[in-house]
Formats: structure tokens, C-alpha cells, sequence
């Protein structure tokens, strides 16, 4: 046995082995078939998952091991034996022994499981058909009546089961319980009476049940939206990102003739490993609902709306836009790019600092803590990975950003990771975590949160709705000074992060330049090639609705804004009616009733883009429809900035995502976050 020494000086000791002839040195703990792996042997499994316990349920990974000239007695499963010194390996490769072993475990399999192939939507990229035919036996001895079970059963409104085709391997199980800590599904019966189930008094739910269709290695769980809709090979695979949290899942969209049939978890061992949560698999229906905004809109002096050419649409956006006070209201699900344009269209275009990506409630304590301690700063999942302790601050994990929630319960589990939260409710996710939760009323948070005894491995998680409580960010930061602790703030839509850094808001600019600071202001004038851009501090979402309300401004361009996300949803519609409003939208919404123009805008599997996570990080994507005739929101507020005589060049979102490149983050002087009287705990 050997040792290594990582750059984090943690030593690591190093175990030699042979495998099949070949000399491997790998990690002490590690098990034989990862061994195999790193030598580019595939040893044929079921039941085996690196993120997920070694049970050795399935046996097909059996080898042959000999331990200092000592053979085992028999073939051993390789996914649960760790390698030792002087273990050598054979595998199917170089053991009849480990080949016929394998062989008659395949066999076995096969007895009950049925000849569905040609139907199941496993069928070609099934672990089952592959390793049938190359590790099976090319003719069936099997001459009985298979068992058969009524099929499918409805586990969920999503999630089918047919219980013919388990192989009994216990992935779906030992998700459940250790990677979600929701056991809604389960094995009755023992022996050949054994089948997957759920619980009679518990029903079958979770915010991540659709990871166990993905990881069925046979076809037994299928969803129930893709069932029968088509095979592996009649689809387009795009790498994509997840559009609904903060998280920034990576993920698999699958296209058929133009329309997206499923979206799988991808494979990020840095963000989501290989899961993804229910809303990022099904929630992409609305792409293509019958009631999509397909074409232009334009309302006529009858109060009619009429659907008109892209051209007249254009024309009449700039006509009502030219000369007014206008103001710009930016969905939380733009992507990056989107929300780039929007800030460049506002001040170019629009000549207003008035823009603001937070479409739910906001504070100025919130807006300050943003711009002098989020914008630019990268905390990590691996900050929690690491931390000795983590603060919840108005954050619900499960709920507002399932990913972060599934990084805490995998640390909890893995080293007793100490979670406390801060709230006025303990929810279910707090309590599956095993948190410490400090109950408080509603606007005390500032004085427990100052309570805390945080260390500088300590990392505070801070949710969108800490920004409702006054006082709750300065104590945030304040802790995190005193105590030398992390924190990370995790807001709950996509685009909400790369919204700040794009300047979408009233106190900064694009990179986090500081609207006051006259250097940034040249900075950014110069990068955009004109004479300066707006000097004055820009409204919030609630000011700029008051502000129409009471006549200052006359002009809104709303960029995927539902106004029963705010909190003063009767103003905001009211405040529609009296200005002249722009839409820009993928749906028919309140908005679009009360807009003078509305312009359709692509889904997110019609355009590419990025969103910034909740560490700052970018998550790209491609096209996924590529014969969308939908238009990207940069591309069409690049048409209307024309109109308007007032160029931005942001014709394409690859010469937005060039543009902000270049541009690149402020390296000057940030905003500064000053506690006020008001902000701190009574």
C-alpha cells in the first residue's frame, strides 16, 4: 500500500491490484468494479450505482478474486468487495469460471422477465438488452409459463410500473431512502414472491420520483408521458439546462419532428451528479400548449387586439415607445443573455436606469445587499460539501431549490452535517435534513440570526424571502463578518442571478458596476460605444407601478412578468391599463390582456442562452428545436431598439454573449451595504 498527498495536503492511501493482467492503483475503500472501471473493463451490472449504496442485489457482476495466492471459494459481486493488496482479478474477460457464473445469472434473470422489447420504452438503451446479448446465453432453456403481474400500475400521475420486468435490483428503493429520504417505494414479499411496491398508508410522492424511471436499468418504471412515444434512436439529444430554480441542473432534452417528448438529468458530478427533480423532468408541457402566443399583436384604437406582421409589431412598440417615460419589468426565467439586453435596451434605448428583474417582493435592503455582497461573488456546492455548519436564512431547500436540498441530505447522511434554519414554519425538507430549526415571528429573524454562533467553515444559505423581513440581510452580513462564515444567496426563478450580474435592476450596471460611480458609468459607455448612460438610481418593480400609477411614467416593457407574483398585484394591473405596454411573452397572461403589443418570445428549448446558478456560474445550452420561428428577447428588443433609432447590437444571443465577454466584470470599487437603523433587529 502506497500514500499520496493531495494539493489539500489530505492523504490518501493507494491500493495496488491486477486486474485481468493489468496493474491498477486506486484509493483504499474503493470496490473491485471501479477498480475494473479505471482500466476500461466493464464488468456487467444491474443493481450498482456510484451514487448510491453497494447492496449486491442483483449478483451479475460476479468475478473471480484471489487475495495473496488464496482463491475465494466461489465467484464474489464485484460492486460490493473492496480491493485489498495483492487481490487479483478476473473477470468475464479472462475467467470461464467468472463467464459462466455470469452467464447463468443473466439466465436466471430472463426466466420471469418478459419478451416486451419491441414495446417498452427501455427498448434500445436498456442495460438489460445490451448485457443479454453480451454476457446471455443465445438460446432459452426456459420452457415454463413466466409470472405476469396486471401492468402498468399507476405509482403516481407520472411514474408507471410493470412489475414483470423488475429485476429486483433496488435502485428505485435505495434512491428513495438515501439519496431523497422519501421511502415511497419499496420491495414486498421475499423470494420468488418479491416485486416493487409502495405503501399501502403512504403514498407514493416526492419531489424526485422521476430519477428512479431514469435509473431503472430494465424498463419496470416508465413515465407516463413518454410511454410509447417513441424510440432512442427516432430522437435529437440536446445537452440543456434547467430553466425553473436556481440550482442550474444539467440536463438531456429529447426532440421528435420538432417537439420536445422528455428531458432526462444530466451528468454534472459538480452541480446535480446525475439527478434532477420532478418539476425540471415534466415541467416543459407549456412549450408546446395549444394556447402559445405564435404571432405578433398589435391593439387598435378600437381596443381590439389583431395579429399583424412582425415588421407592424416592431413599427408600433417603437411608436409608443418614442418620446415616452418608460420603464422595464424582467421576468425571473430570462436567461442571461435575455436579461443582458434588456439592461443594454433600457439605457440605450429607454434612457432609464428604471428596471428591475425582482417581479415578487422586494425591499431596498434587499437591492443593496445584492449589489455590494452577491453580484460576483462564487460560493459553491462544494462550500457545502465542506462546511462544518450550514445557516438557512428564509430558505426552504426542497422547495425553492430541490438540488441544494439533495447536496445538504447527501452530507447529513454522509458526515452529520450540522443544518440549522431560521423561519416562522418548519416544513417537511427542514425536517427530513434533521435540522436545528429556530422557530421565530414573522420580522424578528434580524435578532436570530445574530444569535448564531457561526465559524469561519460555517456557510450561511440566504433565500429571496429573508428580503421580507427587515433588518434579516444586515444581520446576514454582519454574522458573516464577525464570524468569517460564507454565504450564498439562492433566489428561487433560474434567471435571477444572471439578472443581477446582467445589471438588470436600478442600482447597477452589467458586471456589477455601481450606478453612482461615475468611473463605471464611463467604463460601460465606452465598452458600448456612446457618449453616457443614465446617472440616476433606478426605481424597484414597486416604485416604477406607483410611479405609472401616479402619471410620472407612461410606458412598461414587461418581460415574462406574472403580477400575481407581486405583492401588490391589484396596482400592478391597474398600473397596465394606464401605460402604453410592450409584452414580450410565451403565453397568454394578464399582461398580454392589457398590453398594447405583444411579441412571442422562444421557449427555452427554441433558443440558446446560458443561466447563472445560484453560484454564478453560467449553464449553456443549444437549441433544442432548431425550427422554432419563435425570436430570442434579445433579438427582439434589438429590433425594436432599431426602430427607435437607437442601436444596441444584439441581433443574435451569440453577439450577446460575446458582448458580455468583453465586457467582463467590474474590477473597480463595489457598491457599499450600510446597516441603517431601520434594517437592524429591534
Amino acid at each position: 500500500m502506497t500514500t499520496t498527498q493531495s494539493q489539500t495536503t489530505e492523504v490518501v492511501d493507494m491500493i495496488t491490484l491486477v486486474i485481468d493482467g493489468f496493474e491498477v492503483s486506486v484509493p483504499k475503500g474503493t470496490l473491485v468494479i471501479r477498480a475494473a472501471e479505471k482500466l476500461g473493463i466493464q464488468i456487467p451490472r444491474f443493481c450498482d450505482h456510484p451514487l448510491l449504496d453497494p447492496v449486491g442485489a442483483c449478483r451479475q457482476c460476479l468475478v473471480d478474486i484471489e487475495i495473496n495466492g488464496r482463491a475465494f471459494p466461489k465467484p464474489q459481486a464485484s460492486c460490493t468487495i473492496p480491493v485489498e493488496p495483492g487481490m487479483i482479478v478476473k473477470t468475464q474477460l479472462t475467467s470461464d469460471v467468472a463467464e459462466k457464473a455470469q452467464r447463468g445469472v443473466m439466465e436466471l434473470l430472463l426466466v420471469n422477465h418478459p419478451l416486451d422489447c419491441p414495446v417498452c420504452d427501455k427498448g434500445g438503451e436498456c442495460p438489460l438488452q445490451n448485457q443479454a446479448m453480451s454476457n446471455g446465453q443465445a438460446e432459452s432453456r426456459f420452457e415454463g409459463t413466466k409470472r405476469t403481474f396486471e401492468k402498468p400500475i399507476n405509482l403516481s400521475s407520472q411514474v408507471l410500473l410493470d412489475r414483470e420486468r423488475c429485476v429486483l435490483c433496488a435502485r428505485c428503493t435505495r434512491f428513495s431512502e438515501q439519496i431523497a429520504s422519501d421511502p415511497f417505494i419499496t420491495l414486498n414479499e421475499r423470494g420468488a414472491l418479491q416485486q416493487v411496491g409502495i405503501y399501502e398508508e403512504q403514498p407514493f410522492e416526492s419531489y424526485f420520483s422521476g430519477n428512479t424511471i431514469q435509473i431503472c436499468p430494465v424498463g419496470a418504471l416508465t413515465s407516463a408521458t413518454y410511454r410509447f412515444r417513441a424510440r432512442p434512436f427516432d430522437l435529437v439529444s440536446t445537452p440543456s439546462a434547467c430553466e425553473h430554480c436556481a440550482s442550474g441542473c444539467d440536463m438531456r432534452t429529447d426532440v421528435r419532428r420538432g417537439k420536445t417528448l422528455r428531458r432526462l438529468a444530466g451528468d454534472d458530478p459538480t452541480i446535480n451528479e446525475e439527478w434532477n427533480c420532478d418539476k425540471g423532468r415534466w415541467a416543459f408541457k407549456y412549450i408546446t400548449a395549444l394556447d402559445r402566443l405564435a404571432q405578433p399583436m398589435v391593439r387598435t384604437s378600437t381596443g381590439e387586439l389583431v395579429v399583424t406582421s412582425w415588421p407592424e409589431a416592431i413599427a408600433a412598440a417603437a411608436a409608443g415607445l418614442s418620446g415616452a417615460k418608460a420603464a422595464v419589468l424582467v421576468g425571473g426565467h430570462s436567461t442571461y443573455e435575455d436579461a443582458y439586453g434588456y439592461s443594454k435596451f433600457a439605457r440605450i434605448a429607454l434612457g432609464t436606469n428604471d428596471i428591475d428583474f425582482r417581479a415578487r417582493a422586494t425591499s431596498d435592503e434587499e437591492r443593496d445587499f445584492l449589489a455590494a455582497h452577491v453580484v460576483g461573488s462564487h460560493a459553491t456546492y462544494k462550500d457545502i460539501d465542506k462546511a462544518d455548519h450550514v445557516l438557512l436564512v428564509g430558505f426552504e431547500p426542497e422547495e425553492e431549490s430541490p438540488i441544494v436540498f439533495l447536496r445538504l441530505n447527501k452530507q447529513v447522511k454522509k458526515r452529520k452535517l450540522k443544518v440549522t434554519s431560521i423561519g416562522t414554519k418548519l416544513s417537511i425538507g427542514v425536517e427530513k435534513l434533521g435540522a436545528t430549526f429556530v422557530k421565530v415571528a414573522p420580522g424578528s429573524e434580524a435578532a436570530a440570526i445574530a444569535s448564531q454562533s457561526l465559524t469561519a467553515q460555517s456557510l450561511i444559505l440566504v433565500g429571496e424571502r429573508a428580503s421580507e423581513s427587515a433588518g434579516a440581510l444586515s444581520a446576514v452580513a454582519a454574522l458573516a463578518a464577525q464570524s468569517g462564515a460564507k454565504f450564498a444567496w439562492i433566489p428561487r426563478r433560474a434567471g435571477e442571478r444572471g439578472a443581477l450580474e446582467a445589471g438588470a435592476i436600478g442600482n447597477l450596471l452589467p458586471g456589477g458596476r455601481p450606478v453612482t460611480d461615475a468611473a463605471a458609468r464611463v467604463d460601460l459607455a465606452s465598452a458600448w460605444s456612446v457618449a453616457s448612460v443614465p446617472t440616476t438610481f433606478g426605481r424597484s418593480t414597486k416604485e416604477i407601478i406607483s410611479a405609472i400609477n401616479s402619471g410620472e411614467l407612461n410606458a412598461l416593457v414587461v418581460g415574462g412578468v406574472d403580477p400575481l407574483d407581486l405583492d401588490n398585484s391589484s396596482e400592478t394591473l391597474s398600473a397596465l391599463k394606464k401605460a402604453f405596454v410592450v409584452s414580450l411573452e410565451i403565453a397568454p397572461s394578464s399582461v398580454t390582456e392589457r398590453a398594447d403589443v405583444i411579441l412571442p418570445v422562444a421557449a427555452v428549448t427554441e433558443k440558446s442562452g446560458s443561466f447563472l446558478n445560484w453560484t454564478g456560474s453560467a449553464r449553456a445550452f443549444d437549441t433544442a428545436v432548431a425550427d422554432s420561428l419563435n425570436r430570442s428577447d434579445v433579438r427582439i428588443l434589438s429590433m425594436i431598439a432599431d426602430a427607435l433609432g437607437k442601436t444596441i447590437s444584439l441581433g443574435t444571443v451569440s453577439a450577446a454573449s460575446r458582448e458580455i465577454a468583453s465586457l467582463g466584470p467590474w474590477d473597480g470599487a463595489r457598491a457599499t451595504f450600510t446597516a441603517t437603523p431601520e434594517r437592524s433587529a429591534a
